[in-house]
């Protein structure tokens, strides 16, 4: 790979995943054609890390993400299974053959209208059917966008997002796309919906072959694999699937970093109690197989508890978000996840996956917790010293974990990225003789605000933190989430609103091994203690015996005694 990347293959598995992983490859897709007055330097992301060059039967050179996806049938809307970059397989074979021809054709979904106006747009369409992709970034292909060429934004309506392929802008290869046929996507019948039935996916040679096949593929064409970060549903069947996964990729890859995000949709109601139960137990059996088998597991949620009694949806003070609808709440999430995987994509002095989840997960701590400030609070002219100032004592993020109120928890361990901040504001700008507000206001560079800001809030912990000049970057078909009181670069307005549209934001994103995961983890087990598994009987059906239940039970429980340290901050 260009410049000796530590590649990274990712794995969604599930439809939820696929949500977050549309607004994660589409806010990559964003970073990789930067306007040519963008002020921040290219490069402090090496998108190779995540991407790879490939040529189409044609001999067009294509930068495609290194990602193998499972979903279910009907999932797929009009996105076609084996992507659009290649000619169509079946055309070929009816080229091939001289004798008579019989089609049958299944009804086709209407392409999502945003997607009919983004490749209109972009021009990527030729008129003998194939797809020309963009250029590539570092050199290879046609100049970066100018102003001038950049293509008018295009929204789309919530209401027109009905899977994630509707706003999936991002070409993916042949590869990438399995299909698990004996489920589907829509309505009450064949559902995915226990973490048995998602184990037995991947006990199936037809499916088990199918996903070797795309790791060999992907794999072997590495030059430094560092890992697998695996974009997994936690509330379904897919945990399920996702247990085998990581179990298949520990023995085959051993040594690599495996880091797992849990993923959870919005908050539920209990109107729905096989729902509600079997999510309880999905996740309950997700995290205990996981962990076992990953370097790392991170649950992901907007929801307020990981429990049967469901808490309101977290808040952020500039976003205004429905969390009923999977567009929104993965957008988020997206968001977030760009902003702490930052170490293990950093160009320049990277940390390896295996390295951050050493730093993380000692003593046995393998489930960590997710934070993030969306956007960073700050106003123009205003210094990072004041801003941190201004954020006081409390934990400075937004919990993303569904851990409950951070307030008075322990820290053992952190890995803390802050992102899009001028330069010009990284350190105090007071004149000369003026006293200084707070020890961060005599610190000479950016890196040592943060860390020492971080020192102040949790001493004695193990902390690791990076700040980074590029911001995240939210535009269409990122949903406008954003109060009219930023700017364009996502900064707090001191005058009226501009009208301007929000394209990039300032994040502050954490991973944290902290102590709220003993009371977490534990009230989960307590849960599962109280439930008459004889009125859920179609769950034990699904492939998991008693026996397994009590087992989890016990590695519930044992994981939450490894968080446990007391509820005060100090070590």
């Amino acid at each position: 790979m260009a410049g000796g990347a530590r590649e990274v293959l990712t794995l969604q598995l599930g439809h939820f995943a696929g949500f977050v992983g549309a607004h994660w490859w589409n806010q990559q897709d964003a970073a990789l054609y930067r306007p040519t007055d963008a002020k921040e330097p290219p490069g402090e992301l090496c998108p190779d890390v995540l991407y790879r060059t490939g040529r189409t039967l044609h001999g067009q050179e294509t930068y495609t993400p290194r990602l193998i996806l499972m979903d279910l049938k009907g999932s797929l809307s009009s996105l076609k299974q084996e992507g659009g970059l290649y000619r169509d397989k079946h055309l070929d074979a009816a080229i091939a053959w001289q004798g008579k021809l019989t089609t049958h054709k299944e009804e086709l979904y209407p392409k999502n209208p945003y997607l009919q106006d983004f490749l209109s747009a972009e021009g990527v369409l030729n008129s003998d059917g194939i797809w020309r992709v963009k250029s590539i970034p570092n050199g290879k292909g046609p100049p970066l966008l100018t102003a001038a060429t950049t293509p008018k934004p295009l929204i789309p309506t919530e209401g027109s997002i009905r899977v994630w392929s509707d706003f999936l802008r991002v070409h993916l290869h042949p590869r990438s796309i399995c299909m698990i046929q004996k489920y589907n996507h829509d309505g009450e019948a064949g559902r995915l919906e226990a973490f048995g039935q998602g184990e037995s996916i991947l006990k199936e040679p037809r499916y088990l072959e199918e996903l070797e096949d795309r790791l060999h593929f992907y794999v072997e064409e590495c030059d430094y694999l560092q890992g697998f970060q695996i974009l997994c549903d936690l509330h379904n069947g897919f945990s399920g699937v996702g247990a085998k996964a990581t179990e298949l990729l520990k023995d085959e890859y051993s040594g690599r970093g495996i880091i797992t995000w849990g993923l959870l949709p919005g908050p539920y109601s209990l109107r729905e109690p096989q729902k509600d139960i079997y999510r309880l137990l999905n996740t309950a059996f997700g995290l205990v197989h996981l962990s076992a088998h990953s370097s790392l597991v991170c649950p992901l949620s907007l929801g307020g508890s990981l429990g049967l009694r469901p808490e309101p949806p977290v808040h952020f003070p500039h976003l205004r978000y429905d969390a009923t609808l999977p567009f929104h709440c993965s957008a988020i999430l997206a968001t977030a996840l760009d902003t702490v995987t930052v170490p293990y994509r950093l160009r320049s002095s990277p940390v390896s996956m295996v390295h951050l989840a050493d730093m993380l997960n000692f003593s046995g701590k393998k489930v960590v917790t997710a934070g993030a400030t969306i956007p960073f609070p700050l106003v123009p002219n205003q210094s990072l010293p004041d801003t941190l100032v201004q954020l006081g004592g409390a934990t400075p993020w937004t919990p993303l974990s569904a851990c409950g109120d951070p307030s008075g928890i322990r820290c053992f361990a952190q890995s803390v990225v802050l992102r899009g901040l001028d330069k010009a504001c990284h350190t105090s700008q007071l004149t000369p003789g003026t006293p200084l507000p707070s020890p961060l206001h005599a610190c000479t560079t950016g890196e040592e605000v943060l860390a020492q800001y971080l020192q102040q809030q949790q001493p004695s912990v193990r902390s690791s933190s990076h700040l980074l000049l590029t911001p995240c970057k939210v535009v269409p078909p990122y949903p406008y989430l954003f109060s009219s009181s930023l700017s364009q670069q996502g900064l707090l307005l001191d005058g009226p609103p501009t009208g301007a549209a929000v394209e990039s934001i300032p994040v502050l994103g954490a991973l944290c091994s902290s102590s709220s995961l003993n009371k977490t983890l534990g009230d989960l087990a307590k849960e599962l203690t109280k439930l008459n598994l004889r009125r859920w009987a179609s769950f034990l059906d699904a492939g998991v015996e008693q026996d397994d239940l009590e087992e989890v039970l016990q590695e519930l429980c044992s994981l939450a005694q490894c968080y446990q340290g007391g509820d005060s901050l100090m070590g």
